[in-house]
């Protein structure tokens, strides 16, 4: 007798929605790609604890007759996908036909759907039909989901919390509305409303929605293009930052996709704007003929391959530092609104206006009307870009806080400069220029530099004598597990010179296995220009301040330390008089 049997429908389905669906924020993504898919320009999901009570999406697109809407619930059954032709040539989110299947197999649905004559309510529990009938005229589709996981105990039991699941659909739902900004989003938990946008195709309204207007104001949009890719959204200024990678959002034709090589490369053009360990936030839309990509890896759809995958990260990377080349990134300190609040540090390349409702007064940005009573006027909003040579203004010191802290001033404001900071910037773009252009100009030492080394690391630098030498460096055997330097590269920092050869060849010592010389002449740049710096509590004199801020402002990116810290923040002159409550009083003027 055969061991082997056919399953039965609803335990095939069962095990599929093990991959389909895994929580409650499985269930909204499904439904609510499905509203895309049909067109809707609204979408409203309303919830009940979290979705484990009820998962209810409202869309007004082109919904169903009676037929479909009972075969919709079949497992492989899809109007997105006719042969496998269409597999290589995918336009909409799903295309699977095992989602609403999967769905209805472990939880109670309610499906309401109308093309705008009669309307068809199919009611399946457990994966089978409880109820067929007709119901009202509604053009567009509910969904209504309850007693999710209720035939499987053991995918109920390992739920979150009910924080983690709202938490879960709201980052879902946030990405796919900076997806698809033309389409009205809600979503409501319990009655509350967490997010709403207004479908008028603004995606930096729906940025403004989502994070809120100061993170709006601090976007700048990019776009760009090549023979394959075309890539358009907005990147934050640098010192917008997260503590994790998830508000790196990539979008592929309007589809919400994860590729971790993208995402490094997006981060990794931020280097020494931010910290290595905090991440920016943007949204970047990626179009291109749907051939050169391939979606069908995952049941979830978000893992993605591209066929010129080099190409993009190219123009990605590209793209990003020729804007972030182009900003002013000048933190300014700005006085609180309220006086008990603590200050905040801003950057000031981007002007926001906020206009009254029904009215022309327009207030300053300092200015702060209640929240009802303003909108923010996004097509005003414009770009600072700064010239090369004008990106840090000229700035005249006139003492030093702390030995620390250079004081400046220009018809602007008052600025401060951290002595370090700027001298770390200015050391590592002139180590990361030599590193990257080696000559032969060397300078030979006076008193012959000796290194002990312990036997394993002397078998390492031995093998890397000859790239040793095309820095610069005349190094030989001197005995048992040692080495002599005989000269040394013209640029090294005078006074530092021993300390700096051995941090080399320490650095050479723990090169990694798949090296690549532009991330190691980065990071020993860095290294270099952190030991060969000022110090902190250490006086300069007015001309060895100028001498600093002469050579910051020559700087490819006199704005941050290599590690991503600000060099330079700045008070302007009207928040010093708000500080000081001389704003607004004549007689002090």
């Amino acid at each position: 007798m055969s061991k082997i049997k056919i399953m039965d429908e609803i335990l095939a389905n069962k095990i599929a929605a093990g991959e389909v669906v895994e929580r409650c924020a499985s269930v909204v993504k499904e439904l609510v790609e499905n509203s895309i898919d049909a067109k809707s320009s609204e979408i409203k999901i309303e919830l009940k604890e979290a979705g484990t009570s009820l998962i209810k999406v409202t869309d007004n697109g082109i919904g169903m007759d009676k037929e479909d809407a009972i075969l919709s619930f079949n497992r492989h059954a899809t109007s997105k996908i006719k042969d496998e032709s269409d597999l290589y040539n995918i336009n909409t989110l799903g295309f699977r036909g095992e989602a609403l299947a999967s769905i209805a197999s472990v939880s109670n649905v309610i499906l309401k759907t109308s093309q705008g004559d009669v309307g068809t309510l199919v009611n399946i529990k457990g994966g089978k039909i409880v109820k067929v009938e007709n119901t009202e005229a509604r053009k567009g589709t509910i969904f209504e989901v309850t007693e999710l996981f209720y035939n499987t105990p053991a995918r109920l039991k390992h739920l979150k919390s009910l924080y983690t699941e709202l938490s879960s659909i709201t980052d879902y739902v946030n990405k796919i509305a900076l997806s698809h900004p033309e389409i009205r989003f809600t979503l409501i938990n319990n009655g509350n409303t967490i997010l709403k946008t207004d479908g008028t195709n603004n995606l930096l309204k729906t940025i403004s929605s989502i994070y809120g207007m100061d993170v709006a104001r601090k976007m700048l949009e990019i776009n760009n293009e090549d023979n394959d890719y075309i890539i358009n959204g907005y990147i934050s200024l640098p010192e917008v930052n997260r503590a994790g990678r998830n508000h790196i959002i990539t979008l592929v034709n309007g589809r919400v996709v994860r590729n971790q090589e993208l995402n490094k490369t997006i981060n990794d053009s931020y280097h020494s704007y931010k910290p290595d360990n905090r991440y920016p936030i943007v949204v970047i839309n990626i179009e291109l003929d749907p051939s050169l990509v391939d979606v069908n890896i995952h049941p979830t759809k978000m893992d993605i391959k591209f066929s010129k995958l080099e190409e993009l990260l190219d123009l990605v990377k590209k793209t990003i530092i020729n804007k972030l080349n182009k900003q002013t990134l000048i933190p300014v300190i700005e006085q609180p609104i309220n006086d008990f609040d603590e200050p905040v540090v801003l950057e000031k390349t981007i002007e926001t206006k906020i206009e009254l409702i029904d009215s022309n007064e327009v207030l300053p940005k300092t200015e702060k009307p209640k929240y009802e009573e303003i909108t923010l006027k996004f097509d005003e909003i414009k770009e600072e870009e700064a010239k090369y040579e004008e990106r840090l203004p000229l700035l005249y010191p006139v003492g030093l806080v702390h030995g620390t802290y250079i004081v400046c001033q220009n018809e602007v404001g008052m600025y401060l400069i951290d002595q370090h900071a700027a001298k770390e910037r200015i050391n590592y773009e002139l180590f990361l220029d030599r590193l990257s252009n080696p000559t032969k100009d060397k300078i030979p030492l006076l008193l012959p530099l000796t290194i002990e080394l312990s036997n394993n690391e002397y078998i390492i630098l031995k093998e890397n004598f000859d790239f040793l030498n095309s820095m610069g460096f005349d190094i030989e055997e001197f005995g048992i597990n040692s080495v002599i330097i005989k000269s040394h590269p013209i640029w090294l920092t005078k006074g530092f010179e021993d300390l700096q050869i051995k941090k080399i060849i320490e650095a050479v010592i723990n090169k990694e296995k798949n090296f690549d010389l532009s991330k190691f002449n980065d990071h020993l740049s860095a290294t270099l220009a952190c030991k060969a710096s000022i110090k902190a509590n250490t006086n300069l004199s007015i001309n060895e301040m100028e001498e600093l801020i002469n050579d910051l402002r020559k700087c490819h990116n006199p704005f941050n330390c290599p590690h991503g810290r600000p060099t330079v923040i700045t008070f302007t002159k009207y928040e010093l008089e708000k500080m000081f409550k001389r704003s607004g009083f004549e007689s002090l003027k």
